[in-house]
């Protein structure tokens, strides 16, 4: 079971994306552009592919695929082993249902936005990756995997809402189990985990770049203060809360006395959980990096993560080709899916697909 693609439909909301996973590929990714779901061919086309597709993955706001006539009864009785996967920010009930938003707002009614930030500074979000990606993508994958193990027992599909919201709350589990335990007592900024702590954040070098410290255990603490060349019998205690702006003022002057390399020369090598601030460029040029091939370069030269995690006997094979173009491989596709030529070229003339022919870079 592989990835087919991505569908772009025009017409629809801005995310108008429809992916399929199916069986026995003979390549492991495709693109696909197509097909308008607002003309009555193209509701037709994509129906027909769900007939033989494990799963259809469905990103429109609540209600639009039901206009269009597919909704997952539907394709459920045209299929009935299909996994219908619905993705929304706000989920398929509700008094948001219906609205629009990003990523930011997701986070934000999901409760984690307001555990985001510095001391006396607005909740910020760490770029997209909370709601769109982990709450939304992986959380979304999480239930199609659920849902297809369990279809190998009763061989019935069903229906996945999946909600950005909920899936960033559920994300953060940890931080709603641990609201008893005295972690996020504190106002924002000033807890343990989230900056609060001088042993738990980033100190710039003399060369303009950053160290990670997160030496919370006291055995690594130690370790870390004798890297500064501190000593610790001059230092409040480790846990003195009322001490710890100071504390952070000594160890960003220590950090500023040395470069990022210098640092790492000295604690790459203890167990103090310190360890360089590394741009994108230098993670995938970084030794530990380099030495497990956790970073992949493309015939075009660009470096992307490997597949994580790694399966023992059956690893995922990155291609090392170019990212296909939307549309790159529409014709090859339907044609597998068991169209005909003729009628291929009838939704392309129609223009309820599209197809990308990329030139030849010569």
């Amino acid at each position: 079971m592989a990835f087919l693609g991505t569908c772009f439909f025009e017409g629809l909301c801005e995310c108008t994306k429809m992916s399929i996973l199916r069986r026995a590929p003979s390549r492991a990714a495709e693109a696909l552009a197509g097909p308008d779901l607002t003309r009555r061919q193209g509701a037709q086309a994509l129906r027909r592919l769900c007939r033989r597709a494990d799963v259809p993955l469905e990103p429109f706001r609540p209600g639009v695929m039901e206009k269009l006539g597919l909704s997952p009864d539907i394709l459920l009785q045209d299929n009935p082993r299909l996994i219908y996967a619905r993705l929304t920010g706000f989920g398929h009930a509700g008094k948001y249902a219906k609205l629009a938003g990003h990523d930011i707002n997701y986070l934000a009614v999901s409760g984690v936005l307001s555990m985001l930030g510095r001391k006396n500074e607005n909740p910020y979000p760490p770029a997209n990756l909370l709601a769109d990606f982990a709450g939304g993508g992986v959380m979304c994958a999480m239930g199609i995997i659920m849902a297809l193990y369990e279809r190998t027992k009763s061989g019935k599909g069903q229906v996945i809402d999946s909600s950005m919201v909920e899936g960033a709350a559920y994300l953060s589990s940890f931080l709603w189990k641990s609201q008893n335990l005295g972690l996020w007592n504190r106002p924002r900024g000033e807890n343990l985990l989230d900056s609060g702590a001088p042993f738990y954040e980033t100190y710039k070098t003399s060369d303009g770049k950053y160290m990670a410290v997160g030496a919370l255990e006291p055995q690594f603490y130690e370790q870390f203060i004798s890297g500064l060349g501190l000593d610790s019998q001059k230092l409040p205690s480790q846990m003195s809360f009322s001490d710890w702006p100071e504390m952070k003022k000594i160890f960003a002057d220590v950090f500023s006395t040395k470069t990022q390399a210098e640092w790492c020369a000295i604690f790459d090598d203890i167990d103090a959980c310190v360890t360089p601030v590394l741009t994108l460029d230098a993670a995938a040029l970084h030794p530990h990096s380099k030495e497990r091939g956790s970073f992949l370069k493309n015939d075009q030269d660009e470096i992307s993560p490997r597949p994580s995690p790694i399966l023992s006997r059956t690893p995922a094979v990155p291609s090392s080709k170019r990212d296909p173009f939307i549309g790159e491989h529409t014709k090859e596709v339907l044609l597998e899916y068991g169209f005909s030529k003729e009628e291929i070229s009838q939704l392309l003339s129609l223009k309820v697909i599209e197809v990308n022919n990329p030139k030849a870079n010569l």
